[in-house]
């Protein structure tokens, strides 16, 4: 049973995807409550069928909406009092056109989706932290944001600035007792990505499960010396 008054208060967004599933199901398994948020109500009802609703919140919303994230937060804040952990997982890949050839949509919808979105989500749910001084903000970037690749310049540039978001925000958060990391996965082993490389060796990338793990580490008190690190997850 859940204690409302000790238990730990986690917001994950992207919340009904391979990753998210893994990372509620470890924050579960901890007894925390959870603020699981996505796109569409839908997607988590389906995925999150016998959550209790009593103790956890269920919310759709739009992460690169300052508006809806606003919203969002004031609910979370309205039940939970507090916020000890924001995981942000929500964001998009696609492979793209050649530089030379890059849309301006194609560039618009992957800066929105992997940038933007962490300033939307940061500027809703952290000065509750800043309030609070404690706090702990986990993103999810990409091993490939070291290095431009071709057909996916939109993509890696889109996480390459989120690598440099959440290190400006370390930096600006730490003096107030809130630590601010991301994982940076290589492939991770998940339905879409078997469907989309069927040639490829799942056994090369990195499980769920592990990169939840290393989520769940980058949210508690043993990450405390760490201030924008971008820990690599390669299988």
């Amino acid at each position: 049973m859940i204690d409302p008054n000790t238990s730990r208060h986690v917001v994950v967004t992207g919340a009904a995807g391979a990753l998210g599933r893994a990372v509620v199901q470890h924050f579960l398994d901890q007894g925390a409550r959870i603020a699981l948020l996505d796109h569409r109500m839908e997607h988590i009802v389906n995925v999150f069928p016998g959550l209790d609703n009593s103790q956890h919140l269920l919310l759709e919303a739009d992460v690169t909406s300052v508006e809806s994230m606003g919203e969002v937060a004031g609910r979370i804040l309205a039940a939970f009092k507090h916020v000890d952990a924001l995981v942000h997982i929500a964001g998009g890949f696609e492979m793209g056109e050649e530089v030379h050839a890059l849309s301006r949509a194609a560039w618009d919808r992957m800066m929105n989706l992997n940038a933007w979105s962490f300033v939307a989500v940061s500027q809703a749910l952290v000065p509750s932290m800043i309030e609070r001084k404690a706090g702990s903000v986990v993103a999810v970037t990409a091993k490939g944001a070291a290095r431009g690749a071709a057909a996916m310049a939109a993509y890696i540039a889109s996480k390459s600035a989120l690598q440099r978001l959440v290190e400006a925000s370390a930096a600006e958060l730490a003096p107030h007792g809130i630590t601010v990391n991301s994982i940076a996965p290589s492939t991770l082993d998940t339905p879409a990505n078997r469907q989309a490389m069927p040639d490829a060796k799942p056994e090369n990338w990195v499980s769920t499960a592990v990169a939840a793990q290393t989520i769940g580490f980058l949210a508690s008190p043993a990450a405390a010396a760490l201030h924008g690190q971008h820990l690599t997850l390669d299988a």
